[in-house]
């Protein structure tokens, strides 16, 4: 999850895009692999607004949600969705864990 500094999604994404493929370096690296094969997905957000992106690693491709959601008009599909995010980075977390 990154902060959009001064409300600013546009540059908060770029950073967001840029953490995550150094995100899938860092964990390929671990496994002692090039690549991971299963998407990162993280979020910019200024507090009250989130927005998602996702990297794919296979495709080296981010894809931005063109979607915003706010708080607290959107909080069930913002919590929704990081559920989902949670639900789906078993396999990443056990790799970062047993490294701390």
């Amino acid at each position: 999850m990154i902060e959009a500094k001064n409300a600013d999604l546009t540059r908060g994404a770029v950073q967001l895009a840029v953490e995550l493929i150094a995100l899938n370096l860092w964990l390929a690296k671990r496994q002692g692999i090039a690549s991971l094969l299963t998407p990162l997905t993280g979020a910019v957000t200024t507090g009250d607004i989130w927005q998602f992106s996702q990297y794919d690693p296979t495709q080296q491709q981010i894809t931005q949600d063109l979607s915003l959601y706010r708080i607290p008009e959107d909080l069930e599909p913002l919590t929704q969705i990081l559920k989902g995010i949670l639900d789906s980075t078993h396999s990443t977390e056990a790799v970062v864990n047993s490294e701390f």
